[in-house]
């Protein structure tokens, strides 16, 4: 475990809990999740609890009630195009509404509850649609000249690169030298955010123009989420092991501020 992770754990009376939100196997009605998510968030000093899709909101209420951040997932299904007022473009994929509708209760919770989120790929992609922006169905057919953005096996390459925006939470955790010009990431999807959310910013872009993070504007607000899948390349990667420190920093700051 890294030694800032250590330190922390140290003087806290216990970790961090962060709640991960599962996917649905339609055809076993198998709830499940890649262990890759729990993996970063444990050796960062953070505890991982699963969180059933089962879009009731008083379920999800009573589930949020310890926990001190949540960590919204990628998933190999798309966003209901009818939750941000789009019919469904030819290519869109699978959408299970239960995986949609457990996630927008629980960024409606974290909302009343201001905990932190970090949202990975599908994850970031549902947030902003929560805050009402809308999404690209289809990469490859409705951005000209765009990049390969599915790059398949294996996962963890980091394929393309990315522009950052100076000055943005996301540039902070740029170090050993790394600037704009080098940084590289990974990439597993076929959406993407067309327009950004209300009170979300976006802070980096593939060479096609497609939204690689966003942000939130809010300053008693920590709404993150990147394109990318930081719990693959974490161990390997600079950027994705300091957002991993960096928010299970913010959701230690949380539970600290909550008692």
């Amino acid at each position: 475990m890294p030694t800032i992770c250590l330190n922390i754990v140290k003087f806290m009376k216990r970790r961090p809990r962060i709640g991960l939100t599962m996917r649905l196997d339609i055809e076993t009605r198998r709830f499940y999740l890649g262990r890759d998510y729990c993996e970063a968030l444990e050796a960062f000093g953070a505890i991982p609890f699963h969180i059933c899709l089962i879009p009731d909101r008083n379920y999800i209420a009573e589930a949020l009630q310890n926990l001190d951040g949540i960590l919204l997932p990628g998933s190999n299904t798309d966003v209901e195009p009818f939750s941000y007022g789009e019919e469904p473009h030819p290519k869109l994929g699978r959408v299970i509404p239960e995986k949609d509708e457990t996630d927008l209760l629980i960024l409606a919770e974290t909302e009343n509850l201001k905990i932190p989120v970090l949202a990975i790929c599908f994850g970031m992609q549902i947030l902003n649609v929560f805050r009402g922006g809308t999404l690209y169905q289809d990469i490859e057919s409705q951005i000209p000249n765009c990049i390969k953005h599915e790059q398949g096996i294996p996962q963890v390459r980091n394929s393309h690169s990315i522009k950052i925006k100076e000055n943005s939470f996301l540039s902070r955790l740029i170090t050993n030298g790394n600037n704009n010009e080098n940084i590289r990431v990974n990439s597993s999807h076929h959406q993407a955010i067309k327009k950004v959310g209300n009170n979300l910013k976006a802070t980096a872009w593939a060479k096609d123009g497609v939204v690689e993070c966003i942000e939130d504007t809010q300053k008693d607000r920590f709404n993150f989420g990147v394109q990318w899948h930081p719990e693959l390349s974490w161990k390997t990667d600079e950027l994705s092991k300091n957002i991993f420190e960096t928010y299970v920093e913010q959701c230690t700051n949380y539970a600290k501020e909550k008692k």
